[in-house]
């Protein structure tokens, strides 16, 4: 009997080691990866802004923020008269279609999602004057992307707090010569969300910071119980929403937007907005 409990017990931990080691895998580098070639039909509106929604995600997927994401961006479509393409298939990044799209949304997409030709399609696109948005997941480490990574985020993620995870604070608006970007934004807010912590503040790389937090009024601890203090690179001045410029496009991120309740903060939803509009 004891033989049985013991053998047991070694069964379950090494199941147990397994699952949580392929749960890491998919949350750092994405599982399973597949890639989507074929060129979708698109009747592209010659009037309209053109917004592609890309919400593809082979790491971890916040799937109820994703769906929040794409009714949202929808009711933006239908109150702006954006002509909006919602997808998880990469085909469409192709330069002949991504030069029909004023803005392309990272919609918490996570892990490698492109292949490499894809990707370059992407790169040349905002090199040549296109806008990428990149919501929440879309900033974590997954990507495994030089070129995304020092043009979306400028700095490498780090780490989310575990304990709490979600945390409320008040979210700062910071003055940034784009005037557009901060029409109709409120001064102050108060907001719940999964505050990414990144290695380095992207003020040091050249982007300009539109919303911050206080770091030292959140509970930044890291991924693992006995790392309770881990906060690289950020601390009082911890930003939250920050912009540049990218050959002659833009690249707009904001680390906001873990949960569906993000998608029904008034404020959040007018700086993507605004991050669409001002492009």
């Amino acid at each position: 009997m004891l033989k049985i409990i013991l053998w047991s017990g070694i069964g379950i931990i090494a199941v147990a080691g397994i699952l949580l080691a392929g749960f890491l895998y998919k949350v750092k580098h994405g599982f399973p990866v597949s890639y989507e070639t074929q060129v979708p039909s698109i009747d592209f509106p010659s009037t309209h802004t053109s917004v592609l929604l890309f919400s593809k995600a082979t790491g971890f997927r916040h799937g109820e923020s994703i769906e929040a994401g794409k009714k949202a961006f929808a009711e933006l479509a239908r109150k702006n008269n954006w002509f909006l393409y919602s997808t998880e298939e990469g085909g469409v990044f192709n330069p002949e279609q991504l030069a029909n799209f004023d803005v392309v949304i990272f919609n918490n997409s996570t892990g490698r999602v492109l292949n490499d030709t894809q990707q370059r399609a992407l790169e040349n696109y905002v090199e040549q004057g296109g806008s990428l948005i990149g919501i929440h997941g879309s900033g974590d480490d997954s990507h495994h992307w030089e070129w995304y990574e020092q043009n979306l985020t400028g700095v490498r993620f780090s780490h989310h707090p575990i304990d709490p995870q979600l945390q409320q604070t008040t979210v700062m608006l910071n003055a940034v010569p784009d005037t557009l970007l901060i029409q109709g934004l409120p001064k102050q807010w108060t907001h719940t969300d999964e505050w990414y912590v990144f290695f380095e503040n992207p003020r040091t790389k050249g982007f300009e910071v539109l919303y911050t937090i206080d770091g030292e009024k959140i509970i930044p601890g890291g991924n693992f119980l006995w790392i309770i203090d881990k906060d690289f690179g950020m601390g009082k001045d911890h930003p939250v929403s920050w912009y540049r410029a990218s050959g002659r496009g833009r690249t707009f991120y904001t680390s906001m937007g873990h949960q569906a309740e993000a998608w029904e903060q008034p404020a959040f939803l007018q700086m993507l907005e605004n991050a669409v509009g001002s492009r």
